[in-house]
């Protein structure tokens, strides 16, 4: 007698064949990527692109700034924003591994999506966190299933990739937390201002950080950039650009093997005994001591370091 299969079971067993072992998976469909791991995780730190992540197995914990979201099987969440987070897997085991699939958000399909929605017509949205967590819809899953069904399918994935793609940003668009990338779209609207703060200060983390200059970058005031900023990110400017920092230059000394000296006066840090105070701070203790320990608990380097965002 054949039994159905539910969607999110040959999901489940599509990631697990796709991503064998534990660790993070690129593929051949572009801007996804598999996700495995067969036992809880110690918390590491990521720079989050928007995205879409969506469990079919086991549970996460992702902290942003003071904020920290939960979400398990057949839950998303949705990152609007490039952010710096901290991430640890809480559920997972050898027979019921954690499995995820994430879906990087291209920019030009919300905006085309958006265009041809006429968005510029619709009710103003107030700012929000730029990471939510929702329920996986049935036609969201659907998607979901289809694009990683066209790994085993590679004729298919340069025709189909894009169309299902750009479905699953119309079904965000239209779930229940849509609203925040959609608000993160519209020029005239305050999380798109403060993303292009974002942006500069993600490719400038090491430079002097003036908020009178990232203000009028963004074509705000500068009461008016800390109160959304902080709204978005959970952080103020200042803080984020500290902790791009401290995440890179740990990633620094965890892939090239650089000292902490040398890795913080690549950040931006002027003085090795602020680096070294403010990275104790952040991490729990002194730089080396704490790049040994990250490496003696994953064997090697991190994957979540080995390939930065």
């Amino acid at each position: 007698m054949h039994t159905l299969t539910l969607p999110q079971d040959e999901l489940a067993a599509m990631i697990s064949r796709h991503a064998p072992g534990d660790g993070d998976y690129s593929t051949a469909v572009g801007n996804l990527s598999l996700h495995r791991q067969s036992a809880p995780t110690e918390s590491l730190f990521h720079a989050v692109r928007p995205s879409v992540a969506l469990i079919v197995q086991g549970a996460k914990k992702v902290t942003l700034g003071s904020a920290t979201f939960h979400y398990s099987r057949m839950q998303y969440l949705l990152t609007s924003v490039d952010l710096p987070v901290q991430v640890r897997v809480v559920e997972a085991s050898v027979e019921a591994p954690h499995l995820c699939a994430v879906l990087t958000i291209d920019s030009a399909d919300v905006a085309a999506l958006l265009t041809e929605e006429n968005a510029a017509q619709s009710m103003p949205i107030p700012a929000a966190r730029g990471i939510s967590v929702s329920d996986v819809s049935p036609e969201l899953l659907d998607a979901m299933l289809r694009l990683v069904r066209l790994l085993d399918k590679p004729d298919e994935v340069a025709a189909l990739a894009p169309l299902i793609r750009r479905e699953l940003t119309f079904r965000l668009l239209h779930g229940p937390v849509g609203g925040r990338l959609r608000h993160m779209a519209l020029a005239s609207s305050q999380s798109h201002q403060v993303g292009q703060a974002i942006d500069w200060i993600k490719h400038n983390y090491a430079q002097p950080l003036r908020i009178e200059h990232l203000a009028g970058m963004a074509n705000m005031s500068m009461s008016s950039l800390h109160h959304h900023f902080k709204t978005i990110t959970a952080m103020t400017p200042m803080q984020y650009q500290k902790l791009l920092r401290l995440q890179e230059a740990r990633r620094l000394m965890l892939v090239e093997r650089l000292d902490a000296g040398t890795a913080g006066y690549r950040v931006g840090y002027a003085s090795e005994s602020q680096f070294s105070r403010e990275y104790s701070r952040q991490f729990g203790q002194a730089p080396m001591r704490d790049v040994g320990q990250v490496r003696a608990q994953m064997g090697g380097v991190p994957t979540a370091y080995a390939t930065p965002s």
